[in-house]
């Protein structure tokens, strides 16, 4: 990775382009097929963990960047209630109070598939609701209707993500932080058992921190 940084000849890129360059390669890799008894190799995960290491720090860029990437790596690394989608059928992903992760996020999965099956990015807006949806990124610009959003995600089966210091707190599965600088995540496998999601050990893996009750 640090020969794509930093090759013998070329300007050392600044963080955050080095940051999403890295990031690019960490998704060349398509997510497999996830099921909790898969054995083989899913190192999509860990290299998307591991590029922000190549880099300084985190920009507003970058960090939207990651988000995203995260974002489109989760949706293979979950069993969702509904068991697995009808050929044809796309994951779609739902995106409150963030719109310039929604426009990274539908950027970074254009042409792309997750287990043979295509990313729609979905705005959403007030009022709007979450059935249909397989996952549900909530902006820190939610605020008070968080623990709402949480909820009706938990409902509709779908893997919710937040971004604030009270994500967990509101019942969300994931919930993104910054630590160093750098976009990390954490986990609560009470709030995906109640929304009957089963999460990847592979994802679990490489999670900051792992919430084992409660939350």
């Amino acid at each position: 990775m640090r020969a794509l940084l930093s090759a013998p000849g070329r300007r050392p890129l600044s963080p955050p382009r080095a940051l999403i360059a890295a990031l690019a390669v960490a998704l060349a890799a398509p997510a497999a097929a996830v099921q909790m008894s898969d054995v083989a190799p899913m190192a999509g995960m860990s290299a998307l963990a591991a590029a922000q290491d190549e880099a300084e720090g985190a920009s507003p860029t970058a960090e939207r960047a990651v988000k995203a990437a995260y974002l489109y790596k989760f949706l293979g690394y979950v069993d969702f209630p509904g068991g697995p989608l009808d050929p044809g059928a796309p994951y779609v992903v739902g995106v409150a109070g963030a719109e310039d992760v929604a426009g990274e996020l539908a950027r970074q999965t254009s042409g792309r598939m997750v287990n043979n099956h295509a990313v729609v990015v979905r705005r959403l807006h007030d009022g709007d609701g979450a059935a249909g949806l397989h996952l549900l990124f909530i902006g820190a610009a939610e605020g008070g209707a968080e623990a709402a959003l949480v909820k009706a995600a938990q409902a509709a089966g779908a893997l919710s993500v937040t971004e604030s210091a009270t994500g967990i707190e509101a019942g969300s599965v994931i919930n993104f932080v910054l630590v160093d600088e750098r976009v990390r995540f954490e986990v609560s496998l009470a709030a995906a058992e109640r929304g009957r999601l089963k999460l990847s050990s592979r994802l679990l893996s490489v999670a900051y921190a792992v919430q084992k009750g409660g939350g």
